[in-house]
């Protein structure tokens, strides 16, 4: 039975941490070289086969070789992965097969999964991302700049942060399958107890996911995430959390794609060019120029939508455009604007424009939140939630499959 918990009025530092209810982090893979993602397949196959085809000094030219990894360097297969585990200066195998990855906060890239590219690639992340899997991640410790404090993707996060933070990676459930939920041993119980059965079952791991992603706030600790005493007031923001993952979400995980109502969708009106260098938007016509190209009805709200104090669709864009800046496999691009980016553009629109639709509600949360009675972590205390214990915040033991080592040894989980 859990414990009886006592409501408190505390300040923000009586707020639990999300550190303290999702407790195993990881930070976000480090590619160590920019050249292994890109925005779309074509580029990365292109810097592959050149790569492939280089010797000697040149290939390590090419390959820009860190103190972690050279084209001589051996290491363990991805998990989940088929990719040689040669020396790729002596036998790169074949071309490995792109995975989608968050780049950074609503910027769906492609990556190279081969781990002899990758300085950092973090294999315990890569071990339970799965169909079942969600990631939440921080945008930085301290309010810097407007913009949600947490995110969420299916995807697995690179986590390049717009104002050049490194957050961490939080994920929902500990071992694939969707087993075992990434939250401190006992607040399930608790939570469960105090705010009662919510679409006939007590709460979850996801709800509690939602709700975090509803309220959490940065602070010099990392994001708080309040907890209120009244279940209908947790209701209500699990509610609102549950539309903010969908959207973020964008249909992965059972739920629909996000789209505007009729007359409110972003197209194309004027043909956009193969090499756009400007974006400018007009807030009357909502109108998104992108060189002679034009996108309407794009609402300001999308426009302006930041993290970290960085318009998204800006830095969207600038990353698809800017310079490559040397002649190594960076420089390769698609020689136009490909067709699926145009299509890629307007889901971002849509997307930005939904989650600031959902602004209002947020902030009317927050205001009930702020004058309501919450849990405070000295309850949790008194719970026996806190403190978490230290093997909840490493990651759990996966042995149910194999993962070939370097030079095609098994390794031994």
């Amino acid at each position: 039975m859990a414990a009886r918990v006592a409501a408190g009025t505390g300040g923000d530092e009586d707020a639990a941490l999300l550190d303290e209810l999702m407790p195993w982090s990881v930070r976000p893979p480090r590619t160590g070289r920019p050249w292994v993602s890109a925005p779309d397949q074509a580029t990365l196959r292109a810097r592959w086969d050149l790569l492939v085809r280089a010797r000697g000094a040149e290939q390590d030219r090419l390959f820009r070789p860190s103190r972690l990894r050279t084209p001589r360097t051996a290491v363990a297969a991805l998990p989940g992965q088929t990719t040689a585990t040669g020396r790729f200066a002596r036998e790169p195998g074949p071309y490995p097969r792109p995975v989608r990855v968050q780049y950074g906060p609503f910027d769906e890239q492609w990556l190279i999964p081969d781990h002899r590219l990758i300085d950092a690639a973090r294999p315990e992340l890569w071990r339970v991302a799965d169909e079942h899997q969600l990631f939440a991640f921080e945008h930085g410790s301290t309010a810097h700049g407007a913009g949600p404090a947490l995110s969420v993707t299916p995807l697995l996060p690179l986590g390049h942060s717009p104002a050049g933070r490194s957050g961490r990676v939080r994920p929902l459930h500990r071992r694939p399958g969707g087993r075992e939920p990434n939250l401190a041993p006992g607040l399930l119980g608790l939570l469960s107890a105090r705010y009662g059965e919510c679409d006939g079952h007590g709460v979850c791991a996801r709800d509690v996911l939602a709700w975090s992603l509803a309220v959490a706030r940065p602070s010099p600790a990392g994001c708080r995430v309040p907890l209120p005493a009244d279940g209908a007031l947790w209701a209500a923001g699990v509610e609102l959390g549950r539309e903010l993952l969908r959207l973020q979400a964008r249909g992965a995980r059972g739920g629909e794609r996000p789209r505007l109502p009729g007359g409110r969708r972003p197209y194309v009106r004027a043909a956009l060019p193969p090499r756009p260098a400007t974006l400018e938007y007009e807030p009357e016509s909502e109108v998104l120029s992108i060189g002679e190209g034009r996108v309407s009805p794009v609402p300001a709200g999308a426009w302006e939508f930041p993290v970290d104090g960085v318009r998204m669709l800006e830095l969207w864009f600038e990353r698809r455009t800017a310079p490559a800046g040397d002649d190594g496999l960076e420089a390769l691009r698609p020689r136009g604007w490909p067709q699926e980016r145009t299509s890629e553009l307007l889901e971002l629109i849509t997307v930005l424009a939904l989650l600031d639709g959902l602004r209002p509600r947020q902030e009317a949360l927050r205001d009930r939140l702020a004058q309501a009675p919450t849990l405070p972590r000295s309850a949790l205390r008194a719970a026996g939630i806190l403190p978490v214990p230290t093997g909840a915040r490493r990651p759990a033991s996966v042995l149910d499959h194999q993962e070939e080592g370097p030079e095609g040894q098994f390794a031994l989980l």
